[in-house]
């Protein structure tokens, strides 16, 4: 069977439908259905049942699904060993990365090792702190950089830390916040907690929020519209010299601050990709 047919059954029994899994795969359904008959014929079962809320897979197309996963990844394990054979620095990096440091960080790193390393290509998944480390504990991606003070016992490298603060579009005092609007947005549960302890360290009150939004840009932007006050890292309120800015400190006096981290398995290293990167970063001002 083709690798093709293997993307195939993978994404077909992710979306269980045939018109996205065509999409995906930028090939007409007429095709894609041809793909799956041919599939279904070469094992002599049948894979999926089609109904009006799109495609059913049988037991014996279970079984194919969680087989692919292992086939494809086994396949890109030879084409990088094979690439590796020789000392050229190619091949595919795949990095899981927050979405953080997605915005923020990660186009001009890139930029930059692809100049050094133009016959290198990215694959790159992002999301939550914890959701980018399980995937490097499952070896789904070579490199994660997370933020926050999340356990790994492999190879770690530490990249910067930012303080978190108190963002107002006007002056205002720490003894005032449970009296004032606050902004919440969706965040880790790791960021969260920092927050909700320092509260509960400080104040006998629960906070007034007023608003709870989906993303930091869209709090950002109520903040410096005057609808309220927000906890946020220091790191997004890059610019923005209108706002007012209290850091967050413990009872000692010591800032509160969030870490970014690079990690990586060791083996993973083997690959002249993953340690020509690795020694990159080490090397590159991330501040």
């Amino acid at each position: 069977m083709r690798s093709q047919d293997w993307e195939i059954v993978k994404l077909l029994f992710k979306h269980k439908n045939i018109t996205k899994t065509a999409q995906s795969l930028y090939i007409s359904q007429p095709a894609l259905t041809n793909r799956i008959k041919q599939i279904e014929k070469e094992f002599g079962i049948q894979m999926v049942n089609r109904g009006r809320r799109g495609v059913h897979f049988t037991p014996q197309g279970e079984y194919l699904a969680k087989c692919a996963d292992e086939v494809l990844k086994k396949l890109q394990e030879i084409k990088e060993n094979l690439a590796n054979m020789d000392n050229d620095v190619v091949g595919t990096l795949k990095l899981g990365v927050s979405s953080f440091f997605t915005k923020y960080k990660l186009p001009r790193i890139l930029r930059l090792f692809k100049n050094q390393y133009p016959n290198v290509e990215f694959q790159v998944m992002t999301g939550w702190s914890r959701d980018m480390l399980n995937a490097l504990y499952k070896k789904d991606v070579h490199i994660a950089f997370v933020r926050g003070d999340y356990h790994w016992q492999g190879p770690q490298q530490f990249l910067f830390e930012e303080h978190l603060c108190i963002a107002s579009i006007k002056d205002i005092k720490v003894e005032e916040l449970p009296y004032l609007p606050r902004i919440n947005y969706k965040t880790d549960h790791l960021l969260k907690a920092l927050v909700d302890n320092w509260w509960s360290e400080n104040f006998s009150k629960p906070p007034m929020v007023t608003m709870e939004v989906d993303q930091i840009d869209t709090c950002k932007e109520m903040v410096a519209n005057g609808l309220g006050y927000a906890i946020v890292p220091s790191m997004t309120l890059k610019g923005m010299d209108e706002i007012y800015k209290i850091k967050l400190c413990d009872k000692n006096g010591e800032p509160i601050v969030r870490k970014t981290w690079m990690f990586y398995h060791d083996e993973s290293l083997d690959l002249n990709v993953v340690k020509a990167f690795v020694s990159f970063v080490e090397t590159l001002d991330i501040q």
